[in-house]
């Protein structure tokens, strides 16, 4: 198995080939969770994965709480699917406590204190309610608990998603809100942490593989001893191959690229495409080629793709009227591909509901 090869079996897993998939929940439940501190990149990473979901079908899912977007895994912002919430975070969260505790002590943020915030966010978001950052924070004032910073308060928020006691409510204009696990979403049945390990490992090689326990660690925000235990859980289901003396993990059956096609994504920020990875050289080959200096080190905000190789970035601007994609490339493209990468424009144009005019740099 070479790189490319590695990087076009990751295509087709993540589902960005032949999607197979037309609701945003299906998308997000397959790949378990989809990072989304961009909230508007993360709503088109979902969209490419399906097939004619436009922008306002993902926000929908978002508005009606099918899908949600909270702290968890490393953590960061991601969306996931309503039903897997609690055990995902019931998973993880231990692990994030563990590697915040120096930043709780930093900030004053300790059992006791949590109890009191946990409490006044129960009061003040039940019956429903949806409340931004700064309206919980002016309610944790006035029962007494300090805010102080910026970071104090989103460890006290934080905490409480890693409790799943909140998570994301609708949007308010184009303001966040913070709603209550239990009155945003269903029940749902608990898994034990050996089931909830396997099904977590289940999703991510399925999606992701071939990837390393390295990938898997980096992206869970488990250790690779847990990788290593869910790996052996799930036996048969995973298959193996070498890469100059690493293993990669994949479920079988894998699903397969066709040779004769050469897909292109305008990839948003932190697209699981790259950042579901540890080690993202096998995106980096054709960039490599193209003679810069340290191609590990080429970052872009958001990534063209062609056949799974990053060949540079682009920026968007939308407007009322219309969005102009910009394409800053960093490997020369032959006409055909050009092409591809125009029908990739268009595609996003049809996700915004709006026309798209192409620009290149």
């Amino acid at each position: 198995m070479s790189p490319l090869l590695l990087a076009r079996q990751r295509l087709a897993g993540q589902h960005l080939v032949d999607p197979g998939f037309d609701d945003p929940v299906q998308v997000v439940a397959a790949l378990g969770a989809v990072q989304a501190q961009d909230f508007a990149g993360a709503k088109w990473a979902v969209a490419q994965r399906a097939t004619g979901l436009a922008e306002r079908d993902v926000e929908q899912a978002f508005i009606d709480g099918s899908i949600v977007r909270t702290h968890l895994l490393r953590p960061t912002w991601h969306f996931v699917a309503a039903e897997d919430l609690r055990w995902i975070q019931a998973l993880t969260a231990p692990r994030v406590h563990a590697v915040n505790a120096y930043q709780y002590r930093q900030m004053g943020v300790d059992a006791a204190l949590v109890r009191r915030s946990h409490a006044v966010l129960e009061q003040v978001l039940q019956g429903g309610e949806a409340l931004t950052r700064t309206e919980i924070s002016a309610a944790w004032q006035r029962a007494g608990i300090a805010t102080g910073d910026a970071l104090r308060v989103g460890c006290l928020l934080m905490w409480a998603e890693l409790d799943a006691l909140i998570c994301s409510g609708p949007r308010r204009g184009k303001q966040f809100t913070y709603a209550l696990v239990d009155e945003r979403l269903p029940p749902t049945p608990a898994l034990d942490r050996d089931e909830a390990l396997a099904e977590l490992a289940r999703r991510y090689f399925a999606t992701r593989g071939p990837a390393t326990l390295h990938d898997f660690a980096w992206w869970s925000g488990l250790t690779l001893t847990e990788g290593k235990r869910a790996v052996g859980m799930l036996g048969p289901a995973l298959a193996q191959q070498e890469l100059g003396g690493a293993t990669y993990w994949f479920a079988e059956p894998m699903r397969a690229v066709p040779s004769r096609v050469r897909p292109v994504h305008l990839l948003p920020n932190y697209d699981e495409f790259f950042i579901g990875f540890r080690d993202r050289s096998a995106m980096l080959q054709r960039v490599g080629a193209s003679g810069l200096p340290n191609p590990s080190q080429t970052v872009f905000a958001n990534v063209v793709a062609i056949d799974g190789q990053l060949v540079g970035g682009w920026t968007r601007e939308i407007g009322a009227r219309g969005a102009t994609v910009t394409v800053k490339l960093a490997a020369s493209l032959v006409p055909s591909e050009q092409r591809a990468v125009e029908g990739a424009a268009q595609r996003y144009g049809r996700f915004l509901g709006l026309p798209v005019t192409l620009a290149t740099v």
